[in-house]
């Protein structure tokens, strides 16, 4: 038995002896000095010479008004009824909550309108922390505008939680996500919708305090970005088709996404993203067709994949740790090849810092090749931020014997922003290492690979802009 059902019994036995001693309601909390003796007061009135009235236990009017927000909305309705401090209390409940089964018995949609409207017009609108409106099968076009006007009294800085139901195979509602800028958004912590549009605009802002999200049917796109806390995302969304998720962190998401799973379009990344894309994300997204992935921490040779894209057409893998191991491999990013039988399109850009002893000058034996393994779907290789690094060269020769690649694309420029002839601006910088660096993938791609390219294969090797930046050409000594 709940406290506010005891409360609730006590003001309905008070209300009937009220009624047999002809009180009338306390309009206000009586001071400490009237409630001293006897509960009852006597009260001047004009009409009816001196009558009694309760004054009730003396509590603070917080303590008051925490017992009111404790009881179900039915309770806190009919308690608002008998006790002027739990009027006041109800005009500004926190917790707001409305369904078939806290407005009681509804006689369709136009009394279940009224019932709520009918609350929502007393309430002050100060102190929401709380909105929970389930609709069943009972919103309609003509609730759109009365949900508005709720909403803009609920939400505002101090809401945590909000929590819209709409009605399945009826008309969706598009949430105005209008109402979570200007701070509203940053103070919630769960956002629960249920066959609602929700398209967040950057006027937003950051939902810095949110820790659940919860969104059913019509979500198509979503974007995680920054949540180094975050640990679970689980999705029932069957419109699901574009997930992007990037955060700093070394522990990875655990993904609910059934077996069923509609996702085509996939970008993720993460310190261990690589070995969690290998060895997890075929069974989660099967029916994958463009797939990013950007690993932000150290990272160690790629894991053979066990599993098959099948339906994958395009993988761009960006490697943008500070430092590359010394003993990282990129001929094993062969391994997503093997993975991948539709791939059309490979993209490796190459972000991270070089260990100086991974250039093919400092070790100069012969490459190494994989047993043949044809890729006859790969049209389309770039490799952006080319390095001398050896293993690099030996990725580059595996394509170029292995596939049916008919253009391959070798960057050495380093840049993340290229001039253009008759435009102004300049090229963004390149450190004088990142100049000697691209000298050396220079050299290297003419000593080991143009030689291998077939007849069939367009070869476009990207240098430095030389209107922007001077390099130095490299040359290898001769060894006595």
């Amino acid at each position: 038995m709940g406290l506010g059902y005891v409360l609730l019994k006590r003001l309905q036995r008070e209300r009937r002896r009220r009624s047999r001693h002809a009180l009338v309601p306390d309009e206000s909390i009586a001071s400490p000095e009237k409630r001293k003796g006897s509960c009852y007061q006597q009260d001047d009135s004009p009409r009816s010479g001196k009558k009694m009235r309760y004054s009730g236990p003396y509590l603070p009017e917080e303590m008051w008004q925490h017992i009111h927000s404790l009881m179900p909305m039915k309770d806190a309705a009919r308690a608002a009824c008998l006790s002027s401090a739990f009027l006041y209390s109800w005009r500004n409940r926190p917790k707001l909550s409305f369904s078939t089964e806290t407005m009681g018995i509804v006689e369709g949609t136009t009394d279940f309108i009224r019932k709520i409207d009918r609350v929502m017009e007393k309430h002050s609108g100060i102190g929401v922390k709380a909105l929970t409106i389930e609709f069943n099968g009972l919103f309609s076009t003509k609730a759109r505008s009365y949900l508005e006007r709720w909403l803009q009294i609920a939400v505002t800085p101090r809401i945590e939680e909000l929590s819209l139901s709409m009605s399945k195979g009826k008309a969706y509602y598009d949430f105005p996500c209008s109402l979570l800028s200007d701070g509203s958004g940053s103070s919630i912590r769960l956002l629960d919708l249920y066959c609602c549009t929700f398209r967040p605009t950057s006027e937003i802002g950051c939902f810095q305090s949110l820790t659940r999200l919860h969104l059913e049917y019509r979500l198509t796109y979503v974007e995680v970005r920054g949540c180094s806390r975050l640990r679970v995302i689980e999705n029932k969304a069957p419109n699901l088709h574009s997930l992007h998720i990037f955060y700093q962190a070394y522990h990875p998401i655990q993904l609910s996404f059934g077996e069923s799973s509609l996702v085509k379009n996939l970008s993720i990344g993460y310190s261990s993203v690589l070995n969690h894309a290998c060895a997890e994300l075929p069974y989660i997204f099967p029916n994958l067709e463009t797939l990013t992935i950007r690993s932000l921490g150290e990272m160690v040779s790629t894991p053979m994949v066990p599993n098959t894209f099948l339906h994958l057409k395009y993988l761009c893998i960006t490697l943008s740790a500070v430092t590359l191991s010394p003993s990282y491999d990129y001929l094993s990013l062969v391994s997503f090849l093997d993975a991948c039988p539709s791939l059309d399109t490979f993209i490796v850009d190459v972000s991270a810092k070089h260990p100086e002893n991974d250039s093919i000058f400092e070790n100069p034996s012969h490459l190494r090749q994989l047993p043949e393994q044809r890729h006859d779907n790969l049209r389309n290789v770039k490799i952006t931020g080319f390095r001398s690094a050896k293993s690099l060269l030996e990725l580059t020769y595996h394509i170029l014997e292995n596939t049916s690649v008919e253009c391959l694309t070798l960057d050495t420029s380093f840049e993340s922003f290229r001039c253009s002839p008759g435009k102004p601006g300049r090229c963004s910088r390149m450190p004088k290492d990142d100049l000697m660096e691209a000298s050396k993938a220079l050299f290297a791609i003419r000593t080991y690979n143009e030689g291998k390219v077939p007849s069939t294969v367009r070869l476009n090797v990207v240098e430095p802009c030389s209107r922007c930046h001077v390099m130095e050409p490299f040359t290898v000594e001769t060894r006595k």
